[in-house]
């Protein structure tokens, strides 16, 4: 019970479910491992640049379509096709983790499409706002990996508790957002640029860092219990939800911020 409860994250993607079959069995044990090697930390790092690259080359080409064409229209349909295709292979890959070297790069392309277009979206409205968005967002991964590795965040179940009952809560409040806004009612505080719609956003940037922490202390104890090598693909994927959701939340607040000027 004590290692159960000690793998949680509020990342759909990274769960207690996701390398919860591979707790507790030795990593020399053929059980914990199809291909006779295990997963390691070094080998999640690796990947996890590989789909950040991958995120970003993808993200090039509607950026450079729309500033080429100054036509926002040119956009839609790869930010559509990233924004659906990307849903549809987080899900295959959380439903089907073995194949995740193959579904995480293209997860990855498709997330690349859509922050390319969202990205140059905002950019044509507020000029450079995607690259302090994008330097932010790295920024705050280094601090955040940082932090954990130094123990000045622990990652303590008090803590990981509070980190998924705020996930939950700011889930909670978008999905009815979304769902009023059918109905022709507008949760105005969530989107405003006033202090209180700046105080939301900000707080969901925090909640949205602190998530990082949790990834990165699972993927450890995966790495510890000696989960199959594909789960270095899987972590990676992981880490890289967390950060498009937090790339998409620092990019709405500084669009706030710059409304206010």
């Amino acid at each position: 019970m004590a290692m159960r409860t000690a793998f949680r994250t509020s990342n759909p993607a990274l769960s207690s479910k996701s390398f919860g079959g591979f707790v507790g069995v030795d990593p020399r044990s053929p059980s914990a491992r199809t291909d006779g090697r295990a997963m390691t930390i070094q080998g999640t790092v690796d990947k996890t640049a590989i789909l950040l690259a991958v995120t970003i080359f993808a993200a090039i080409w509607p950026w450079r379509l729309l500033f080429e064409s100054h036509d926002p229209g040119m956009v839609t349909p790869w930010l559509l096709i990233g924004s659906l295709g990307g849903f549809i292979t987080a899900m295959v890959t959380i439903f089907k983790k073995s194949w995740a070297p193959a579904t995480a790069p293209i997860y990855a392309a498709c997330e690349g499409l859509a922050l390319g277009s969202i990205s140059a979206l905002f950019e044509i409205r507020y000029h450079g706002i995607a690259f302090q968005a994008m330097a932010l967002t790295f920024g705050t991964l280094a601090v955040m990996l940082v932090a954990y590795k130094t123990k000045a965040i622990k990652a303590t179940e008090g803590f990981k508790l509070g980190v998924i009952a705020a996930t939950g809560a700011i889930a909670i409040v978008y999905l009815l957002s979304m769902v009023l806004s059918m109905f022709g009612v507008h949760m105005g505080f969530i989107t405003s640029s006033g202090p209180l719609g700046i105080g939301i956003s900000l707080v969901v940037v925090i909640v949205a860092a602190l998530n990082l922490v949790l990834d990165f202390d699972l993927i450890e104890q995966g790495a510890r219990q000696g989960a199959p090598k594909f789960m270095e693909w899987y972590g990676a994927f992981g880490i890289l939800v967390t950060l498009v959701w937090l790339y998409l939340e620092i990019l709405r607040l500084l669009s706030k911020l710059n409304d206010r000027r």
